[in-house]
């Protein structure tokens, strides 16, 4: 298997959960990255105590004040990494940050399908326009033709609840909102992918499984699997992808998920 190897990745809700698992498993690669962009609403928050605490101990983690709903706050990001990267790419952009309201149908609201869609379908929109620059610049530095993650990719952590045909869990939780925002996630990492082949960037929606994490255990029921076994799983993936791959839907053990 090829080893995944990055000089730089972004990663949004990078403070817990499976954002925070991305961070300690590229920091555990036999060659890390030389930049770990981990993005952060609330940096100084309790909530990002633990990341705060990884970066005290590995230079290579710089902490980047990141709200995905507010596009000010992502192009001053883009400024910021920008800066640190001089004047090299960005290799892999993961865009994990995401938010579930756990409404059945009857009770969804115009200001939660707002919310959701504003974060986990129109943060990835913006997060891969602002960084696009970076992205094109990455492939361009990169040797060899082809697409990969090593070179340049995009990510957007998607859902198996986004999945029109297969229609996971609707008797555990609707989450309507939910499910419309990652269905809507799958089509924009497609277009990307039709967008952005020409620059040498691969775009994928992967699905991480149902992960033991905030979000995940808003079902009400335990989920079956650890953030360290669903990134593990993710990374391999990710090392493996190629232009046959790219606008494709996957999980976290390389799975085709069906649209």
């Amino acid at each position: 298997m090829a080893e995944l190897s990055v000089r730089s990745v972004l990663v949004t809700g990078a403070n817990r959960g499976i954002g925070l698992g991305f961070v300690q498993h590229f920091l555990r690669m036999p060659k890390p990255p030389q930049w770990i962009f981990a993005g952060c609403r609330d940096p100084k928050g309790q909530r990002a105590q633990e990341l705060q605490n990884l970066a005290s101990k590995h230079s290579n983690i710089i902490i980047i004040p990141l709200e995905v709903s507010d596009p000010a706050s992502i192009k001053a990001a883009a400024a910021k990494v920008g800066e640190h990267l001089g004047g090299s790419g960005l290799n892999l952009l993961i865009n994990n940050a995401g938010m579930v309201k756990a409404n059945i149908l009857e009770t969804e609201t115009l200001e939660d399908m707002s919310e959701v869609y504003t974060t986990n379908t129109i943060g990835p929109l913006l997060m891969a326009q602002a960084f696009l620059p970076l992205l094109k610049k990455a492939a361009q530095g990169s040797p060899g033709s082809g697409l990969s993650c090593s070179k340049a990719a995009i990510v957007n952590i998607s859902s198996i609840a986004g999945s029109i045909s297969s229609f996971f869990g609707w008797d555990i939780v609707q989450g309507t909102s939910y499910r419309c925002s990652k269905a809507a996630l799958n089509m924009l990492s497609k277009c990307q992918s039709l967008a952005y082949k020409e620059h040498g960037i691969l775009c994928v929606a992967l699905h991480p499984g149902w992960v033991q994490t905030d979000l995940g255990a808003a079902a009400g029921h335990p989920p079956p699997t650890t953030v360290d076994d669903s990134v593990q799983g993710m990374l391999k993936v990710l090392s493996t992808l190629s232009e046959k791959e790219t606008g494709t839907f996957l999980d976290w053990e390389g799975n085709v998920i069906p649209w």
